[in-house]
């Protein structure tokens, strides 16, 4: 019977590390690459603020699409959107409020201000919105409304 020819100071042997050249190339590259990616990404934090409030909208329309589906109408403009976390004690109260409520926290937009509820909305039975980077209604470009009627 053979034994095993392969034993640990074999494997020692034959175990190779990267050498100085190759890692230096793989920096090269990689710091290649970060300046030609790094500058577009950078280039658009905006556009990720627009998507992120639009997603942020979704989640909050769908939260309150399950509110009138438990208690048969959207919450009122003066209940607002702390109605999907906490049951209002305004009228019209809610009859059939969950106990862990709608929605975990209610988000900001991506700038730091909250997001403004209308029932019944100017563009549909309810309107989400935030009102973009200056924080106030109207505006055009980076300042534009984003609301639930863009979703």
């Amino acid at each position: 019977m053979r034994k095993n020819s392969f034993t640990l100071s074999t494997l020692h042997r034959n175990a190779r590390g990267f050498t100085l050249i190759e890692i230096l190339i793989v920096i090269t590259i990689i710091s290649i690459l970060g300046a030609f990616i790094v500058p577009k990404i950078m280039g658009r934090p905006d556009e990720a603020r627009i998507i992120a409030a639009k997603q942020d909208i979704a989640s909050i329309s769908q939260a309150l699409k399950l509110y009138r589906l438990d208690n048969t109408r959207y919450p009122s403009t003066e209940q607002g959107l702390q109605a999907l976390m906490k049951k209002p004690d305004i009228a019209p109260v809610p009859t059939n409020w969950k106990g862990n409520g709608y929605l975990e926290r209610l988000p900001n937009d991506p700038w730091g201000h909250p997001y403004q509820y209308l029932q019944p909305g100017l563009h549909g039975e309810i309107d989400i919105m935030s009102f973009g980077a200056d924080g106030l209604a109207g505006g055009e470009g980076n300042d534009a409304d984003i609301g639930s009627w863009d979703n």
